[in-house]
């Protein structure tokens, strides 16, 4: 009975599928209704000596990709930190990413390694607030270029790997953030996170240099016209790589935001992809009852260095 129940299981799903195939040859407009625009805090901010930004602005349709999000203006926005010192951010007006910035005295940072920091929001009279504390980071040790032999169809590839060693004591978390040639490298299939020197809270690398998939983790992740992986590097190229030291609610957010945004696609994605929804955030409304926000709020003490290369 198992048997013939599996059998008759396996043709039904056969049928289907064949059925979704044919079915791909038609195009299909799908009706969509609209949400509800909430605020969107996208707060990642650092110990550079430069200009900080905090971009304010609305969500949108999902499916609508041919507009910039719409920008909040005439919210109030400040980042406390734990000893009482406050950073007011200005509202840019001619931005059209919703920026608010502070702006540094020479030799002035935001962002000490030990304080917390938190964040606070007034738009349209209600106040959201956000925490994070500045972690430490290691140094970029060095740069160099590693070789990969290409075989069958595929090309040999130059990629860029840098040399870092995560500090003793487990728990720290990072972003690794690439620039080819100074612009950064932001898909979501080159976003590169670390926990301690391995890429999960379970790989057991501590204290030592990153492991191999982290320290070439901050290249491009290019394909050429046939969907072939391209070589990351070409002579001349320049690479500059940050590391970025992020709070574990950070580093779980990302995870989140590459597994929403680096996504198969196609038929596959209804057997082997969970339903898109909102990435989870620290981003709070003092009422409860209030509106709701997404985004998130962290300040990293950041390293970097960088490379020109010829080969």
């Amino acid at each position: 009975m198992i048997l013939t129940a599996i059998r008759t299981w396996a043709r039904q799903l056969c049928m289907l599928s064949i059925l979704l195939l044919w079915a791909c040859d038609d195009e299909i407009t799908v009706k969509t209704s609209s949400a509800d625009p909430i605020l969107n805090i996208d707060a990642w901010i650092n110990n550079k000596s430069e200009t900080q930004h905090i971009y304010l602005t609305l969500s949108q349709d999902y499916f609508d990709n041919k507009n910039l999000p719409p920008v909040v203006s005439g919210a109030l926005v400040t980042v406390t930190d734990n000893e009482g010192r406050v950073y007011e951010f200005a509202e840019d007006r001619t931005s059209v990413t919703g920026a608010y910035s502070w702006y540094p005295a020479k030799g002035e940072v935001l962002g000490v390694v030990g304080r917390s920091y938190t964040l606070m929001v007034i738009y349209k009279g209600e106040t959201f607030t956000a925490t994070s504390e500045v972690h430490r980071v290691p140094p970029v040790d060095s740069l160099t270029l590693s070789y990969r032999e290409g075989q069958g169809m595929m090309d040999d590839t130059y990629s860029a790997e840098f040399w870092a060693t995560d500090p003793a004591g487990k728990g720290d978390t990072y972003w690794m953030r690439g620039y080819k040639n100074g612009k950064l490298l932001n898909k979501a299939s080159e976003i590169t996170t670390a926990y301690d020197a391995g890429v999960s809270s379970g790989s057991g690398f501590d204290g030592v240099t990153f492991i191999s998939p982290i320290r070439l983790g901050v290249n491009a992740n290019d394909l050429d016209e046939d969907d072939r992986p391209v070589s990351p590097l070409v002579n001349g190229d320049s690479i500059y790589v940050e590391i970025h030291s992020i709070n574990l609610s950070a580093y779980n957010y990302l995870a989140e935001v590459v597994s929403q945004a680096d996504r198969m696609g196609g038929i596959s994605e209804l057997f082997t992809s969970a339903p898109l929804a909102n990435v989870s955030t620290n981003i709070v409304n003092a009422n409860k009852n209030g509106s709701a926000a997404v985004g998130y709020f962290n300040v990293a003490a950041v390293s970097g260095l960088g490379k020109k290369f010829y080969f």
